[in-house]
């Protein structure tokens, strides 16, 4: 006879089973050590009566070398002393594991939210921040990110990228605790809505020759939005433009969607070639014609030179010694 562990998934809406774990519980006798396992109200309503136990995994192999028993839920360390107690017997029972729910894609977000949920009620610090006081932290994780991607360096950016999803659903539960407010799901579904909304050859009948056309669309449909949202005014190809991002990067950016619009290369009224800022900005205008990242390009150079100058510090300590 058999032990047949039935597991589930705490990211899965309880009642929701596979078709083989409902016919394993239907079978019975099932027993579990938590009464209060959110799957036990709806195994209620199922005519599917569970015991309540302390679990016992010594008794349990002797018991399922006599009949077919049910266990409902088994951590890891249960799990680890069920199969300690089985290999102690001389004729140890079968044990199955039949999974009743599983976990899909993005399910640990599920987790992520309710730490959350726990930190900005239960921790003064949590409870105690603003938008405005995480946005440093906001910038600071942006730049790890970035800087994990620069240097190639894979096996950190998994965390990197952790931290920055945390300022994300730090700052949806900031905003759910303002009157009026929105929370992680309604940023969700606003991202969710607009990926869709700008992708009508996945997600419509729209068809597409290549990435160029693609972007095309992007834009057109872009010009459309701002458009809904002005009253029919579409406003300018530059709104919505960060002005308080690095100014490389800012320029760059300006540069690009003002060639979308197809304003000329140059704009009679910039200011001189004398002034620094025109100039600095000249040489961002050089490395768009060239199809290159200023912001990256001079971040290489930074990157280079302080390589340089540790070299220098090493080899000036090795002299001095």
């Amino acid at each position: 006879m058999p032990l047949i562990v039935v597991t589930t998934s705490p990211r899965v809406a309880p009642g929701l089973l596979s078709r083989r774990a409902w016919q394993v519980l239907e079978d019975g006798p099932v027993r579990t050590g938590s009464a209060d396992h959110p799957h036990l109200p709806y195994l209620a309503d199922a005519g599917i009566a569970v015991e309540v136990v302390t679990p016992d995994p010594a008794a349990l192999v002797r018991q399922a070398r006599e009949e077919t028993v049910v266990w409902l839920e088994a951590d890891e360390a249960l799990m680890r002393s069920i199969g300690y107690a089985a290999v102690a017997l001389e004729d140890p029972p079968v044990i199955e594991v039949v999974p009743g729910s599983y976990d899909l894609p993005g399910a640990r977000l599920l987790d992520l939210v309710a730490v959350m949920d726990r930190l900005r009620t239960g921790c003064p610090w949590d409870a105690g921040q603003t938008h405005e006081s995480l946005v440093p932290y906001l910038l600071e994780e942006a730049y790890e990110v970035l800087e994990t991607i620069e240097e190639g360096d894979y096996a950190a950016l998994r965390e990197e990228l952790g931290d920055l999803l945390l300022q994300v659903v730090f700052h949806a539960r900031v905003a759910h605790d303002r009157a009026g407010g929105f929370d992680i799901d309604d940023v969700a579904e606003g991202i969710v809505s607009k990926l869709v909304r700008r992708h009508p050859h996945v997600f419509a009948d729209t068809r597409v020759e290549g990435a160029e056309e693609v972007s095309d669309n992007w834009e057109t449909i872009k010009a459309a939005e701002r458009a809904a949202k002005n009253g029919g005014d579409s406003g300018s190809v530059l709104d919505g433009v960060p002005m308080g991002q690095p100014a490389l990067s800012l320029a760059a950016q300006l540069l690009r969607r003002a060639e979308r619009a197809g304003a000329p290369p140059v704009l009679p009224a910039e200011p001189a070639a004398g002034d620094l800022g025109a100039r600095l900005f000249e040489l961002v205008r050089q490395a768009h014609a060239a199809g290159l990242d200023p912001e990256a390009e001079l971040r290489a150079t930074a990157r280079l030179y302080r390589d340089r100058v540790r070299a220098w510090e090493t080899g000036g300590a090795s002299d001095d010694a």
